[in-house]
């Protein structure tokens, strides 16, 4: 298998000259150059969608937003549509309302032949995408993860509970009010039912991709759908908990396995790796590209972050 260090040898051969006249990787190259093998090799059109979220000099435009939809437009013209789509995935997540678009535009284009490839994390928002598609293709260093809401980093189901212990306590305890007054103070009105609101909008999403596509000719396809909402959109301790494939599996999840395709493994790996060194050595925060060489990249660099 290709290590990341065997891309970055080969992202070494393989320069271009800058307009400035400076030497550099051929990242475009080397990542067209694998995505097209995995297509050749699967028979089908291949998107991948990668943020360097992990990198913590880059931002603010590493999540799932409005703004995607330019670069899978980008991606998905002059494709043949017949061929189906295998999305890699690659992301921290972002808005369910800007993920719920991105599911539709790619279900009128290829309809539910979709299968999704997770070379490393497909978070929150991203793990709601990867429940959109038919299969979820993982390895052992693979995660997905909850998909319950967040507000500025505070789980949904916190503040939800926090509400209703102060309801509970009122109840038996009204001299408590003056401290929950101050306490809940710092909340916006009906905040209450925004919070329960994109907990059943998370809920309702993911539900009836499930059952539209993964399970749609499963006979309790709504069975299935609940179980495994039951564990993704639940107060699982953190958001940033990992579910592995093993874990995937076993709440109801289609998961195959890379590791039972080495040739799969390699490619999708080996794009993997140069998406990944592409945004260690340059601006890059986001790449959406497919196998015809059209790549949409967008850049990003916090400030003070390294140039």
């Amino acid at each position: 298998m290709p290590s990341w260090n065997d891309i970055l040898l080969e992202l070494q051969r393989n320069i271009k000259q800058n307009p400035n006249g400076q030497l550099s990787p051929n990242y475009d190259f080397v990542l067209s150059k694998y995505i097209k093998e995995l297509s050749c090799y699967r028979d089908r059109n291949v998107v991948v969608y990668y943020s360097d979220f992990l990198n913590p000099t880059k931002g603010p435009n590493i999540d799932i937003n409005d703004s995607d939809m330019t670069g899978f437009m980008n991606a998905v013209n002059g494709l043949d549509k017949d061929k189906g789509l295998d999305l890699i995935l690659h992301t921290p997540g972002g808005n369910p309302l800007a993920t719920e678009g991105i599911v539709k535009y790619l279900r009128k284009i290829f309809g539910k032949d979709i299968d999704v490839f997770v070379p490393h994390m497909a978070m929150s928002a991203g793990t709601m995408l990867a429940c959109s598609c038919k299969t979820i293709w993982m390895g052992k260093q693979s995660y997905l993860g909850p998909i319950d809401p967040q507000f500025n980093g505070i789980p949904a189901f916190n503040i939800k509970k926090e509400f209703e212990d102060a309801k509970k306590e009122l109840i038996t305890s009204p001299e408590t009010f003056r401290n929950w007054q101050i306490l809940l103070s710092k909340y916006p009105p009906a905040f209450y039912y925004t919070v329960c609101d994109q907990i059943n909008l998370s809920s309702k999403l993911v539900n009836d991709w499930l059952i539209s596509c993964m399970f749609v000719k499963s006979k309790n396809a709504k069975e299935k759908a609940s179980k495994i909402i039951s564990k993704l959109n639940a107060n699982n301790g953190s958001h940033a908990k990992h579910f592995d494939f093993q874990e995937c599996k076993k709440m109801g999840l289609k998961i195959c396995q890379l590791e039972n395709d080495s040739r799969l493994q390699d490619l999708v790996l080996s794009i993997f790796h140069c998406c990944t060194i592409c945004g260690n050595q340059t601006p890059t925060c986001k790449i959406i590209g497919n196998q015809n060489g059209k790549m949409y990249v967008a850049n990003g660099i916090i400030s003070g972050g390294n140039k």
